[in-house]
């Protein structure tokens, strides 16, 4: 850097004297350093024209200076009579003014007084030197005469350095200079302009000065260029460059106009010559040709002195930006490098498995091509930094740090990156051994559990599956792990503390595998070596045995052989018992083989359970951050329609609830049953509230899915899949939970396989039947959500049981009679939803689309109060039939499931809201019965006696003989009046027109005859009939207060046989006990019937077949439930 300045000082000196060189000799050559004078500046006076240089030369080239006759010669002020004179004698060259002027002056038109006026005039004010001073005197003769005397008397006056000659005529004059030196007013011939001259003198003083000046301003120019301080940053740098070059380019334009000025002058003057070849410029004009020369020589001396500096300073300029441009790329180079270290010292984890390590190392690649970029620039930037130290650049001691420090980096970087990859590839090894360890394992559980032990049991069963064993042991050269402490010492340095317990698992799993197998062989063998023992009877001893004192032969042969079978027994039994016992023990060493066997199972259901889960975790934090985070990077703002801005909710729904819930939450509580799977029901049913969150989910998946469809092709989508290096797009992985939440089934019911003698087997079953309810519920919601029509609130409706597609016909009795006859063999299709308090009828539509929007919407039609509804279970003909009936069988619907299994499951369903709307209404009963009976006043105290005691028995029975009669009365003399259409229930029910139900009907259905299940279940007021099947105590009954069967009302009783009286052999299902009831007593709630059993809510019939829940939603409720009372009374 000194040696810069140093050498920028000499140039500029150098620059500085040059120019001043050419400055003094702009100066010298117009004379200027001796007078300066200048044309422009007394061009009024030598316009007057009262003396000039014409150019012309005497004899040995002394310079002519004409005085023409000039009237007003006298009057001219000294003043400018001496700039004239001063000017004229500065032109000429030093040497011909050295050798002195000639002096022509003409006064032939002149009078004598001013004839001596003007010659002392001028030899008192030349300022010259003289050589000669020719007059010509005036041509009249008076004058003429009176100028020879007044001369020869007043020569005196006239004393000078040189003489004075008074000339009469031109002639005269021509014999002292040369005709062809004198102008045309002398009657000489040289060419002689005074305009001209002035003109030229003036161009020819202003070009000089132009010189002058120019050299000046270079000084100045180059005094500021090297006074500029260097900027510190890159556009400064190239501002000033900038700048300078400008000034630069204005001074080579200025010099430019110059030189053609002084092209112009030089042309002029030898423009006679070149327009006439044989012309001959005069001594004046050669000298002005000269001096023009002379100063176009100065001006390209200026302009190579200052294109020389410029050179350096242009070079000192760009040296400068390009170490600004280094300085400015090696800070952001250098940042980016630290950044990629940073991120590289990131990849500290080794892995847990094999895929775990191959995906570390893929991210390692993908992140070593995403550094190269950043690594090639550091190194490029080196190697122009290189340049620059090899050009000698003037700050070569700031660029060579620099670039030592970016060859570090980049050679620590590149290190670094090949040692991680090294850790990893032993690391993937490591796993590699680990993981076919842990396969070989496997495998041997899996051998292990598929021998079956009853056939193990046979000789040869033991031999076949001891010879797999032993094959399979065999292949445990190239797959187990053999020395622990190898492994230590290979992989000391990649094995963390989670690494070296995973290695220690996996040794002990295997050593566990070994045991076992171990053990396995040594039962095996034993079956196979055991030999059937041959049953040897042995007589025993005679005197071993007490002869009997009874006296008969026959007898004591007899109580002889019974003692020796007795005997004999003993010993087989003994042999026997060794021998069970020996099975025993094989058998439970075998048992206990196969438990080990399950417990491996579960393990290994466990591990697939928290890894998938691990990785699922991974998977949507991976969503999350690269795709949903970056819909709010300002960044990537450019590459989002707007379309698709503000559209974030939509498109991942609650994907980040999901995450945190599993993340925070599932996951580590999975992580904590990892040694107890077969408890891992329990973790389940914990957090089986927080599942809900995936019927949100799947609900927002078709606003998802088509949000997804109509921005596939976003280049936003695009990027963000590049930088995670994802093969496949975010529709996949927003696919995610839905497949997750299905997944737990599965592997609940596999560990529930190999858990059902365990202790968590209940919480186990438990566990999975709450996560398919939760799938039942997702997939009815998504069912639901596609309702539409409905003007209501569906979720007023209450929890949504069931739903499914079903054949339907209607069969309504005030209906008309076109629709009735048609409703007997063209069925509807419906779709049902069963809610709480309703059951929907919709049709199905299917949508035309993809993916989501495929999926078929539903029409609503009607729907059906439950408070209002009856089943008829079973209907004659068809076993997948049955009926759902409204307000005592004025709407009738005759449903076919797909299956019977469906019609079952719809059946149950449908009974168990009837029946809970049944206890709501009992309960009410009960309650209100209470109230009134703690109002009634207290009875007298009963007698004691067993007559009173059998009088209030036989009243008690005449009692519930009445309270029976009520009951059959039930139907027909207190049925509910349910609220009619359209205003009990917000559109509870339609009446369906012949148009409507011809949409959608077909033909391939039987008639139905519809009334067979009223002409069954139908009836009032007669005697119970005898209906095999489940019934509801509706009151309490005691037989005796000796007799233990009683029965309370509610208790569910099983029919067995028919007794008389009225009284019917039941069996209370609560106790198991066994006795006689009244059939008035009870309340048929599941029947055998061949032709159609009903469980209704307002059906107005028989007690025994009418299950009424209306009186908890309607003001028949009142009358109901006083039915009730008066049955309990």
């Amino acid at each position: 850097m000194r040696c810069w300045l140093k050498i920028e000082e000499m140039a500029l000196e150098e620059l500085m004297q040059r120019l001043n060189a050419v400055s003094q000799c702009a100066d010298e050559i117009m004379h200027q350093d001796i007078i300066p004078l200048y044309a422009a500046d007394i061009q009024d006076q030598l316009k007057k024209q009262f003396a000039y240089l014409s150019g012309g030369r005497g004899g040995d080239g002394c310079p002519v200076i004409t005085f023409p006759d000039y009237p007003a010669f006298s009057e001219i002020p000294e003043k400018e009579f001496q700039n004239v004179l001063t000017y004229l004698t500065s032109i000429p060259s030093l040497r011909d003014a050295g050798i002195g002027f000639i002096l022509v002056i003409d006064r032939r038109q002149d009078k004598w007084t001013s004839v001596k006026a003007s010659i002392l005039r001028i030899t008192a004010s030349f300022p010259g030197n003289l050589q000669l001073v020719l007059v010509l005197r005036p041509t009249g003769f008076f004058h003429r005469a009176l100028s020879d005397i007044a001369f020869k008397f007043n020569k005196d006056e006239f004393k000078m350095k040189v003489p004075i000659i008074m000339l009469g005529s031109v002639s005269e004059l021509q014999s002292y200079i040369d005709k062809t030196q004198l102008t045309e007013d002398l009657g000489g011939t040289l060419d002689y302009c005074h305009n001209r001259w002035l003109s030229r003198r003036t161009a020819i003083e202003g070009f000089a000065q132009k010189v002058k000046q120019t050299a000046q301003i270079l000084q100045s120019f180059g005094t500021e260029l090297a006074e500029t301080e260097l900027p510190n940053d890159v556009q400064s740098t190239s501002s000033l460059l900038a700048t300078h070059t400008e000034k630069k380019d204005k001074m080579k334009e200025d010099i430019r106009l110059a030189v053609e000025q002084g092209d112009d002058i030089l042309g002029s003057i030898t423009k006679p010559v070149t327009e006439n070849p044989e012309y001959k410029l005069n001594q004046d004009q050669l000298d002005n040709q000269t001096t023009v020369e002379r100063l176009l020589a100065q001006l390209h001396e200026t302009e190579t002195a200052f294109d020389e500096f410029w050179i350096k300073h242009q070079q000192k300029l760009e040296q400068c930006l390009h170490l600004r441009n280094f300085e400015q790329n090696f800070r952001e180079v250098k940042a980016a490098l630290d950044t990629v270290s940073e991120r590289l010292s990131a990849f500290r984890d080794v892995g847990n498995s094999c895929s775990h390590v191959e995906h570390i190392l893929k991210d390692l690649a993908s992140y070593e091509e995403k550094s190269c970029e950043t690594v090639a620039k550091a190194r490029m930037l080196a190697s122009e930094g290189d340049a620059f130290i090899q050009s000698n650049h003037y700050a070569v001691d700031s660029i060579i740090p620099k670039c030592s420090e970016l060859h570090q980096l980049c050679d620590a970087f590149t290190t670094e990156i090949e040692r991680r990859r090294n850790l990893l590839n032993k690391s993937l090894e490591l796993h590699g051994l680990l993981e076919k360890s842990m396969k070989w394992c496997d495998e041997g559980i899996y051998l292990l559990a598929s021998q079956p032990v009853d056939k193990c049991q046979s000789q040869d069963g033991a031999e076949s599956a001891l010879q797999e064993i032993e094959k399979f042991l065999d292949t445990g050269a190239s797959n187990k792990i053999k020395e622990l402490n190898k492994i230590y010492r290979e992989y000391a340095h990649i094995l963390n503390e989670d690494l070296k317990e995973h290695v220690q698992k996996v040794f002990q799993k295997q050593e566990s595998m070994e045991e076992m197998f171990q053990k396995r062989q040594v039962s095996l063998k034993k079956l196979a070596a055991k030999q059937t023992r041959p049953v040897q009877p042995v007589a025993p001893r005679p005197e071993a045995f007490v002869k009997s004192p009874c006296t008969s032969p026959g007898l004591q042969r007899d109580y002889v052989s019974n003692s020796e079978s007795s005997a004999l027994r003993r010993v087989n039994y003994r042999r026997g018992k060794s021998e069970m016992t020996e099975l025993h023990q094989s058998r439970g060493g075998s048992t206990m083989d196969d438990e080990e066997n399950l417990a491996v199972l579960r393990q290994h259901v466990m591990n697939e359970l928290i890894e998938t889960e691990r990785a699922y975790v991974e998977e949507l934090l991976c969503v999350l951050e690269g795709y949903a985070a970056e819909m709010d990077n300002p960044l990537m703002a450019h590459l989002i329609s707007p379309e698709l801005q503000n559209k974030k909710d939509i498109l991942f729904g609650n994907m980040e609830e999901i995450y945190h819930f599993h993340n925070r939450i599932f996951l580590r509580e999975l992580e904590n049953y990892v040694e107890y799977p077969e408890l891992v029901g329990r973790c389940f049913l914990d957090q089986m509230e927080d599942f809900q969150i995936y019927e949100k989910y799947c609900q927002n998946k078709p606003r998802s899915e088509s949000l997804w469809r109509q921005f596939s092709d976003s280049v936003f989508f695009q990027e963000c899949q590049r930088k995670l290096d994802h093969k496949l797009s975010l529709d996949s992985y927003l696919l995610k939970p839905v497949q997750r939440i299905t997944k737990y089934q599965l592997l609940l019911k596999e560990m529930l396989k190999y858990s059902k003698n365990c202790e968590g087997a209940e919480d186990l079953q438990e566990a999975l039947t709450s996560i398919l309810g939760i799938l039942k519920a997702v997939n009815d919601s998504m069912h639901q959500i596609a309702i539409t029509g409905y003007d209501g609130n569906l979720n007023e409706l209450g929890k949504l049981l069931m739903q499914g597609s079903f054949n339907v016909w209607t069969d309504h009795k005030k209906g008309h009679s076109k629709v009735k006859d048609l409703a007997r063999f063209k069925p509807m299709q419906r779709h049902l939803f069963l809610h709480e308090k309703a059951v929907l009828f919709c049709k199905k539509r299917e949508e035309n689309g993809e993916g989501y929007e495929k999926a078929p919407s539903y029409s609503y039609k009607h729907s059906l109060n439950m408070a209002a509804v009856g089943i008829t279970e079973n209907v004659k003909g068809d076993a997948k039939k049955f009926e759902i009936w409204y307000n005592a069988r004025e709407e009738v619907y005759i449903i076919q499931a797909p299956t019977p299994e469906v019609k079952a499951t719809w059946v149950n369903e449908i009974r168990k809201v009837l029946t809970s709307q049944l206890q709501a209404c009992r309960e009410a009963s009960q309650h209100r019965t209470l109230e009134q009976t703690q109002s009634l006043p207290l009875p007298a105290s009963s007698c004691t006696s067993p007559s009173r005691n059998h009088i209030r028995n036989t009243k008690k029975m005449e009692e519930r003989k009445a309270d029976l009669a009520s009951l059959e009365s039930f139907g027909t003399t207190v049925a509910p009046k349910y609220p009619e259409k359209g205003k009990g229930w917000a559109k509870t029910s339609h009446s369906l027109d012949a148009s409507e139900e011809n949409d959608g009907w077909s033909s391939a259905e039987d008639p139905l005859n519809s009334s067979d299940a009223e002409e069954e279940g139908g009836g009032g007021g007669g005697e119970m009939k005898l209906t095999p099947g489940k019934y509801t105590v509706v009151t309490d009954y005691e037989k005796g207060v000796s007799e233990e069967f009683t029965v309370k009302s509610g208790d569910l009783v099983q029919l067995i046989r028919e007794g008389e009286d009225g009284l019917w052999y039941m069996k209370n299902l609560s106790t198991g006990r066994e006795g006689w009831i009244p059939a008035n007593n009870l309340l048929m709630l599941i029947g055998n019937s061949k032709s159609a059993q009903s469980l209704s809510s307002s059906e107005s019939g028989t007690a025994s077949s009418t299950l009424s829940t209306s009186s908890s939603c309607s003001d028949s409720c009142n009358a109901s439930c006083t039915s009730f009372s008066d049955i309990k009374g």
